[in-house]
């Protein structure tokens, strides 16, 4: 069967693009997993965070598609019975150097369009959170937690009532252009597309190279570990709490989130690997050290070599892990915290070696390909499936059925 559109990538994304399509009525999309299940890779593996979109440069797609798809998830969420909780979070200057960085943060909710976002003293901190440290910190009251892989299964269960299918331990091995569209090799079986849209997160760049295009990005694969509270130490974290993220550096350092099903991780750190899909200590490709031969790669790893070094040691280390923790938190100690899980994110790369700060989207005659869509992009879901879906229905000349 010839689908109008295939989908590559079941995960968040890949699946808010097509509940956008079937909503606008073009049916019998097609959803391609390559995994035996949904939300397998940075779905399934994120620390259940609906963010705020404080971080991110005002007037970026991260910064306007953070806040439209957060509250749009809210109410998705409600609406289809999806465990979250609207529960705020506090980021923490831990000394007095934070504090300019701390205002910026400030200066960027109004400019994001935050609402009651409100600079707290140490003991306002702690009426919220009584083990916490820090000389201030912002109230974001819009951040909120959820169980992400529900959903994805909630976005899958209505795609399928509207008519479109999903198929799962559907890897797309190749892609062949043909005058009427693309003929995808889908697991053991072909697939016929007039038009394909790339949300395939850590293979996205491979599997814009196998549609013939050349991506000015390619994918490194950074990993990320957590930690768990056990339930006797759970008490000493009663929300979420987040340092000031570092300016120079992409990601947002340890935190602590309380879980939408119960408990407390802490995590992630930010470690560069090989291996993209490095779940377990098994988990490794030879093809992924192909990333070796791009100059992007040195250039990142140059810049970015004592900030990687100590992530490597906190990644080895539980105390030195436990110790970034101590920065927020004083009272957790090695003996309060165990193991919980691991996740990678797709982090696109330029060849001039910088880490891509916005999402990528890159269009190509009868496709769309998502090159960088790492966090916030699960809070942003439904806002990116709507904006993917909007440029193929303008510029792929979807129609209606």
């Amino acid at each position: 069967m010839k689908h109008p559109v295939v989908i590559i990538g079941g995960g968040i994304v890949g699946l808010a693009t097509a509940l956008s399509l079937v909503r606008q009525r073009i049916t019998n999309v097609c959803v391609l997993e390559a995994e035996s299940r949904l939300a397998a890779h940075q779905t399934g593996h994120n620390s259940g965070v609906i963010h705020s979109g404080l971080y991110y440069r005002p007037g970026s797609m991260k910064a306007r598609y953070c806040v439209e798809g957060r509250e749009a998830l809210y109410r998705f969420c409600a609406e289809q019975g999806v465990a979250h909780e609207r529960c705020g979070k506090i980021v923490v200057a831990v000394s007095k150097d934070q504090l300019p960085a701390l205002a910026m943060l400030e200066e960027r909710s109004v400019a994001n369009g935050l609402d009651g976002v409100r600079r707290l003293s140490l003991e306002e901190m702690r009426e919220r959170e009584p083990h916490v440290a820090g000389v201030a910190g912002l109230l974001v009251p819009q951040t909120g937690i959820v169980d992400f892989v529900g959903v994805a299964e909630a976005y899958a269960r209505l795609i399928r009532e509207a008519g479109g299918v999903i198929r799962t331990a559907a890897p797309v091995r190749a892609i062949r252009a043909d005058r009427n569209g693309f003929v995808l090799q889908a697991g053991d079986e072909e697939q016929q597309a007039s038009h394909i849209i790339n949300c395939a997160g850590l293979d996205s760049d491979r599997i814009a190279q196998m549609a013939g295009l050349n991506p000015d990005v390619r994918i490194i694969p950074f990993r990320g570990q957590y930690v768990k509270l056990k339930p006797a130490a759970e008490s000493l974290v009663r929300h979420l709490i987040y340092p000031v993220p570092d300016p120079q550096f992409p990601f947002l350092g340890v935190h602590f989130t309380r879980m939408v099903h119960g408990g407390v991780e802490a995590g992630p750190n930010a470690v560069l690997t090989f291996r993209r899909h490095w779940y377990q200590s098994g988990d490794k490709s030879r093809r992924d050290f192909r990333i070796l031969g791009y100059p992007g790669f040195w250039r990142m790893a140059g810049r970015y070599a004592r900030m990687g070094c100590a992530e490597m040691w906190r990644a080895r280390s539980l105390s030195a892990f436990v110790h970034a923790l101590q920065a927020l938190v004083p009272d957790v100690r090695v003996s309060d915290v165990e193991p919980h899980g691991s996740g990678v994110r797709a982090q696109a790369v330029g060849r001039d070696g910088r880490l891509v700060d916005d999402f990528r989207i890159l269009e190509g005659s009868r496709q769309i390909h998502v090159l960088n869509a790492p966090s916030p992009a699960a809070t942003a879901s439904l806002s990116i499936g709507n904006h993917v879906a909007q440029v193929a229905m303008a510029r792929l000349g979807l129609r209606a059925s």
